[in-house]
């Protein structure tokens, strides 16, 4: 079913899209690829990302660790350092407690195991989605850290706005040290630290890291102080790099962008992932039916990362602790395929509530004149109302906010578009809600369900007040006009440079004229394959292409007038040939 808006108010994916083709200076595509001897067309890529210092581009082809800034630039790192550390020497017992997307899981998991190989006594905490909502709360210090003699509580991807739990642990005489990275503001909590790279004082420049990212930086921190005071003499220091595998999965997957410090992680890591060392993760790519040592940040977006986010949003998160902390290929398969059944469940739960929301919408096409999109139903599952909310910003090109009603109190997930910050929304229309946090583009909320009525129009005001009617046309943005003669495997190799792909560094695309469709056929239920010859003089070689998400019930065109298309390397047993994953037409 499709819901096709109003012309000119709502938009759905298959209606007329705004084409931009981007135009870098000549003379600075030309000095580039000679700068650096590389194809124009490459040198072209880099310009769009604003990429055309040599001082810019150098560590961007070649991303190593040695390029990440010191961990001490961080506003609290100091302060954290010390605090664990003196809990470290004093053998206090130690909490980490994370949150149950990827990025908490993996930042939890990360943290305990680099504390474990200090020496220090450590566990973990991860609240259940539903039962107990997001972040620490005084309940978690009173009924459970207190009751376990913790000494440390160190939050990761979460605590930023744990006023009340700092309190109630000061209280308990438990230390706490707060590490995230999502929007705040004074007054900040009073922690004995606090490590956010979005505080308004920090002027570190790594507000783009994801909370696994931060952790990381923490545990660099710790590392090097203990180096400092002797620890590692008669003990193997970490290699920290080994760890990189779980931060790219939490860069990954929580949608930051894959530039500066995250770009170099990333790339760390996804060496990590295809070394398979990771018990759980080897199980996990198996699960997937990926090819072992091949797998890119696309693999993680939507392959890995959905199943690992499924523990979180379908049962309890600690399911994919146990699949990353994995230390037998038994354990590790069971898990695996554990987490599988549940995305498959998740999956079919998700696409009914979308139904839903279509149906109503259809009945009420109206709510699609407004330049936000606010729907509500009684107890949906919370933990699918993210990804239904990402679905409807993708058909329509609106911010998205999908809420779940339960005994009077509203909860639920938003997902924008690049231009338009829910973060800043939400706080301007703070009055109405109960809760809130997130980023600019995803953001978590809860409200009294009378308030709905009343946020739903603060938030519409909002957002037409500060958001540019251009800013929800549906766009694609052509890196080059690229002829299919011009397909080359050195092309193919050079944009492979470019990797990983993903939030900040979309993956290149192009363009093409006057294509034919020299043979074609349906492979699954709404793919097409084909075979594509530019017309013309110099029509070169025929390409394979592929097309995902089609209508196979309606007449497929024979000719492109234009299309638009990403250029990779399909890799079959052991051999490789050059593909076009079309996009647009």
């Amino acid at each position: 079913m499709r819901v096709v808006p109003h012309p000119g108010i709502g938009y759905d994916r298959t209606m007329e899209k705004h084409w931009t083709l981007l135009s870098p200076e000549p003379r600075t595509v030309r000095r580039i690829a000679a700068a650096f001897n590389i194809d124009p067309i490459l040198a072209a890529i880099l310009a769009n990302r604003g990429l055309e210092s040599d001082e810019a581009i150098h560590p961007f082809l070649n991303p190593c660790l040695d390029q990440l800034r010191a961990p001490q630039c961080l506003a609290g790192m100091s302060a954290a350092v010390e605090r664990i550390g003196k809990a470290i020497c004093e053998k206090q017992r130690i909490l980490v407690f994370g949150d149950y997307d990827v990025d908490g899981v993996t930042a939890t998991v990360m943290l305990l195991e680099f504390l474990t190989q200090v020496g220090a006594d450590a566990t973990y905490y991860i609240p259940h989605r539903v039962r107990e909502g997001y972040g620490l709360q005084p309940l978690h210090v009173t009924d459970y850290a207190r009751n376990r003699n913790i000494g440390l509580i160190i939050t990761v991807d979460c605590g930023s706005g744990s006023h009340a739990a700092v309190r109630a642990a000061r209280e308990c005489g438990i230390g706490v040290v707060i590490t995230d990275h999502h929007s705040v503001a004074p007054p900040y909590p009073e922690a004995d630290a606090f490590v956010n790279p979005k505080r308004q004082d920090c002027e570190a420049g790594l507000d783009h890291l994801s909370g696994v990212g931060v952790a990381f930086y923490l545990a660099a921190a710790l590392r090097q102080r203990l180096r400092e005071e002797g620890h590692w003499r008669g003990r193997v220091e970490p290699n920290l790099k080994t760890a990189c595998d779980l931060v790219a999965l939490g860069t990954v997957a929580d949608v930051v962008p894959l530039t500066g410090e995250n770009r170099v992680l990333t790339r760390a890591g996804m060496e990590m992932i295809n070394q398979g060392r990771r018990l759980g993760l080897r199980a996990l790519v198996e699960s997937c039916s990926r090819d072992a040592g091949m797998l890119d940040a696309d693999d993680v977006a939507f392959k890995l990362a959905p199943r690992l986010n499924a523990a979180g949003r379908m049962a309890h998160a600690r399911q994919a602790v146990a699949l990353l902390c994995a230390a037998e290929a038994g354990e590790a398969r069971q898990l695996a395929e554990f987490l599988g059944n549940l995305n498959t469940d998740r999956q079919k739960i998700e696409g009914q509530v979308f139904d839903q929301i279509l149906v109503r919408l259809e009945k009420n096409p109206a709510a699609l004149t407004r330049r936000t999109l606010i729907i509500h139903g009684n107890e949906w599952p919370e933990g699918v109302l993210g990804i239904v909310a990402s679905r409807l910003v993708r058909q329509f090109c609106k911010p998205a906010v999908v809420l779940s009603v339960r005994e009077g109190l509203a909860k639920g997930s938003a997902r924008s578009l690049p231009g338009i910050d829910l973060a800043e929304g939400f706080a301007a229309c703070r009055e109405h809600l109960e809760t809130f946090g997130g980023h600019a583009l995803a953001a978590g909320l809860s409200l009294k369900t009378g308030n709905i009525d009343r946020f739903a129009q603060a938030l519409e005001t909002v957002v037409t007040a500060t958001t540019d009617c251009d800013a929800l046309l549906p766009q694609v943005q052509v890196d080059c006009e690229l002829s299919l003669n011009a397909v080359s495997a050195a092309l193919i190799d050079s944009l492979e440079t470019l990797k990983p792909f993903g939030a900040g560094n979309p993956e290149p695309l192009f363009m093409a004229r006057d294509v034919a469709v020299k043979s074609s056929q349906i492979v699954g239920r709404r793919h097409r394959r084909m075979v594509l010859l530019q017309t013309g003089r110099d029509a070169g070689t025929p390409l394979a292409a592929i097309q995902f998400n089609i209508d196979p019930q309606h007449p497929q065109p024979d000719f492109f007038p234009r299309m638009a298309f990403r250029l990779r390397w399909n890799r079959w047993n052991g051999s490789r040939t050059p593909q076009l994953f079309i996009e647009e037409t």
